[in-house]
């Protein structure tokens, strides 16, 4: 996965910059060994809206705003996708999904304006232990999200 990103990345001719760590398991670890503001972290959230998954990303310094969720799609149901189901839908383990949809994950992308509002995003790009950064005007261009408020 990492590899894929990296390969999509530079064939849209992307400026990024990678980061080797340790494995990290929270987005504070994440930001502490990238050297980076936990703002700046790109927090991907597989969620199933009524009967589908979508990928939501927010600032890793925010909590999903679940009823803003609900509102947007007119949805009844919203919950995360469990372990089981992140595997099959994306291939990895929870903390490394990266912030992007077709053609990296087969999933809808929804952005929150917590990210929009930053200059830089970082994020676990398939792994635990590979992270990338890059500008979010690139990664806006490049991963063409659909974008509301859904943090707070």
């Amino acid at each position: 996965m990492f590899q894929k990103i990296k390969d999509w990345l530079n064939s849209n001719s992307i400026n990024f910059r990678e980061v080797h760590h340790e494995p990290t398991k929270t987005s504070e670890e994440s930001a502490k060994a990238r050297g980076e503001d936990l703002s700046t972290g790109g927090k991907a959230l597989v969620l199933k809206v009524n009967k589908e998954f979508k990928l939501f990303i927010i600032s890793a310094s925010k909590r999903l705003d679940s009823d803003a969720v609900k509102k947007h799609f007119g949805a009844k149901k919203l919950r995360f996708a469990n372990k089981e189901e992140l595997l099959e839908l994306t291939g990895l383990v929870p903390g490394s999904v990266p912030p992007f949809g077709e053609p990296i994950i087969d999933l809808e992308l929804f952005v929150d304006n917590s990210i929009v509002n930053n200059t830089k995003i970082a994020f676990n790009a398939g792994s635990l232990t590979d992270s990338i950064i890059m500008s979010v005007e690139d990664y806006l261009e490049l991963a063409k999200p659909n974008i509301f408020s859904f943090s707070e």
